[in-house]
């Protein structure tokens, strides 16, 4: 007997867009954080600072926001991490010194702990308990696809560009994600199970 095939919900099809859109904008970018660490008189050891920076101030708020995304809803903190981190890659071309670097680090970590929790739990409100893996392996696809192609794409355009107009292009397409996350539900609260409302 023919297996039926699972097609994404429309939220999560949205979900998985708004994400691919911020992963694009952030992947042209990150790559080439030592340039720009190297430019305002940085060292490897610095840059460990900044990028590790970033990764513990993630790590340590992640069950804070996953708490706290139960009770106020999933979308509103995905909004905020967007257009967060949009105004702060803004900043970025205006850092003169390593110390600024690592205050936008830490800034970024706390979007990004705001972002990674509150994609992936509203991913799994957005699904089906019996299709979930499915859902989820078609989910990842997108947005790894469009991770790939950030980092190609960052790498063609720091040759024809400034890194300063590849935070300004990030920023953009930060924001146009955050617009994106706009078709999701605002939800009070996070949905334990997929709710078939949201594909109207």
């Amino acid at each position: 007997m023919k297996q039926q095939r699972t097609h994404l919900p429309t939220a999560l099809k949205w979900l998985m867009l708004s994400q691919s859109m911020l992963t694009i904008g952030a992947g042209v970018v990150f790559p080439f954080y030592l340039i720009l660490i190297k430019d305002i008189g940085g060292d490897f050891s610095q840059y460990g600072i900044a990028y590790g920076l970033f990764t513990l101030i993630a790590a340590l708020l992640a069950v804070w926001f996953g708490k706290r995304s139960d009770r106020y809803g999933r979308t509103r903190y995905l909004l905020i991490s967007a257009w967060g981190m949009s105004i702060v890659f803004l900043m970025f071309p205006l850092a003169t010194g390593i110390i600024h670097i690592y205050v936008l680090q830490v800034l970024m970590g706390i979007f990004g702990a705001m972002q990674r929790v509150s994609e992936r739990a509203l991913a799994a409100d957005l699904t089906d308990q019996g299709s979930r893996g499915e859902y989820m392996g078609k989910y990842q696809l997108g947005v790894s696809a469009a991770s790939g192609i950030a980092v190609i794409a960052g790498g063609f355009f720091i040759d024809l560009f400034t890194l300063d107009w590849l935070f300004y292009a990030g920023s953009m397409l930060l924001f146009i994600g955050g617009l994106m996350i706009w078709r999701l539900p605002l939800e009070s609260r996070a949905r334990p199970e997929h709710d078939h409302s949201a594909e109207l």
